[in-house]
């Protein structure tokens, strides 16, 4: 009879803590109609909204199909950043350090330079400008020797760029890699010159041994495709030209690409800004192992990893992500590897979250394996806003309608949420300042086709959750 008792309490506990997430309380009616003009059925909807500081056992507002893995797109990043928070710290920081290998005389280095990456995501041009000048600084004018890049902090298979989606020219799909010097990309300026009619080019960064028109013709089309007008060759990776126009009503316009020929990117780019600080290179720059004997001379510090997330989560930064997820195994083992930080987000999660563990990838959300619940982002955002770390991730998340991917949000409510974007996924997640003055943890993803043509629901939840008193 006993045991039968135990039986009974312990299957009504079950369904109670089941019923509270698992069964779908009604959509609001304004979302169901933003589907329905979309062509998006509610079955593709996966929404739930719970106080950011409730229990595992307090009901949801609202609850519909939230216990279904699904892709999570860019919503992925909020894991890859939280578990970096707990388990790296706010203040962590990569140093990239530098070595020398031979004696110096007149400003003549009689040997190597050795540069070591450590994962920085953000290793950007400025920042290797001052690596270059803070070399000089030592009295070096003239590398007898070589330049040499040591990339063994990643264990990483190579990687096509076009593999994801066929664009390879597209900073998004960077390849992570132990010394990411400006994110494999090239940044194009185009400043219109009227009196000269021409529009002036500037690269950044400058890469040796890379040929770069100086100016392309200015036009009178409209400026609503000036990347079409310009007409850019990439075939050849060592001279790049623009055979069309530049339409002169654009203005200075900025354009990212990725370098053609990635693999040589950092060993160009670190040759080229040499070259421009007035420094010689005898030898070439390769790829190679720091000696073990040596000793850095100095290192080039990055941003602390609080403020690295916030280009992360506000902009959905896929390589900074992925440098991120690669540091966690490469932080507790020595050289990171994707099999490894995958384990290491798996533990992590058990230990900290519990429940269905999520298929993690790449850390990016560039990815059609990765998977996830609602449910399981809400209770990663709950760890969150009970953790020391809340302020740095809340700061890290673009603010609706103000700033990052939702600058142009159409919410009229304050809220902090990731967004998530691929061909067939759209999702938010964060939270949402309710009308009580509470803190509401949302998460709302849609996996359809037509996922991007019902972006206008998910603003719907964000103001209706926002009109909640729990």
């Amino acid at each position: 009879m006993r045991m039968r008792f135990i039986t009974v309490v312990f299957v009504w506990q079950l369904s109670s803590l089941l019923n509270v997430f698992a069964h779908n309380v009604a959509l609001p009616a304004p979302v169901i109609a933003a589907l329905q003009r979309a062509k998006v059925p509610v079955e593709a909807l996966h929404v739930v909204v719970m106080e950011a500081n409730g229990s595992q056992k307090t009901a949801a507002l609202l609850s519909h199909q939230v216990t279904t893995s699904i892709n999570p797109a860019s919503l992925s990043k909020l894991a890859t950043t939280v578990v970096a928070l707990d388990l790296l710290g706010p203040t962590f920081v990569w140093r990239t350090p530098v070595y020398i290998d031979g004696p110096l005389r007149d400003g003549v280095l009689q040997g190597n330079v050795y540069v070591r990456g450590s994962g920085d995501p953000r290793l950007v041009v400025e920042r290797v400008w001052l690596l270059m000048r803070r070399l000089q600084g030592l009295g070096i004018q003239k590398i007898q020797g070589d330049i040499v890049l040591d990339r063994s902090a990643f264990d990483l298979p190579e990687r096509n760029p076009a593999s994801f989606d066929g664009e390879p020219l597209r900073p998004y799909n960077a390849s992570p890699d132990a010394l990411l010097v400006n994110f494999k990309s090239l940044v194009f300026q185009f400043i219109p010159d009227r009196a000269a009619n021409v529009a002036r080019i500037h690269v950044e960064p400058p890469l040796a041994g890379v040929q770069f028109p100086a100016t392309v013709p200015l036009s009178n089309v409209d400026c609503s495709d000036y990347r079409t007008s310009l007409r850019a060759e990439w075939a050849d990776p060592l001279r790049i030209r623009f055979a069309g126009s530049f339409p002169a009503v654009c203005g200075e316009k900025v354009w990212p690409v990725a370098y053609a020929a990635p693999q040589q990117f950092a060993a160009r780019a670190i040759a080229g800004m040499w070259q421009q600080v007035g420094g010689q290179l005898v030898g070439q720059v390769r790829d190679g192992v720091v000696p073990a004997n040596l000793q850095p001379v100095f290192s080039v510090e990055s941003p602390a990893l609080s403020e690295v997330i916030r280009d992360i989560n506000k902009f959905s930064n896929n390589v900074m992500a992925q440098q991120l997820f690669l540091t966690l195994s490469q932080q507790a083992r020595g050289a990171g590897s994707w099999d490894a930080s995958r384990e290491a987000m798996q533990t992590w999660w058990r230990d900290r979250i519990g429940g269905e563990v999520p298929v993690f990838d790449n850390g990016s959300g560039l990815s059609r394996e990765e998977r996830i619940s609602a449910l399981g982002l809400a209770r990663l955002l709950q760890f969150a806003w009970g953790s020391p770390t809340m302020s740095e991730l809340m700061g890290s998340l673009p603010v609706s309608g103000l700033d990052g991917t939702l600058k142009r949000s159409k919410s009229q409510s304050i809220a902090h949420l990731k967004t998530g974007s691929l061909r067939d996924v759209a999702g938010i997640a964060g939270y949402v300042d309710a009308a009580n003055g509470k803190r509401l943890i949302l998460v709302a993803v849609l996996n359809h086709a037509n996922a991007q043509a019902a972006r206008g629901a998910l603003d719907l939840l964000v103001d209706w959750a926002a009109l909640q008193k729990p």
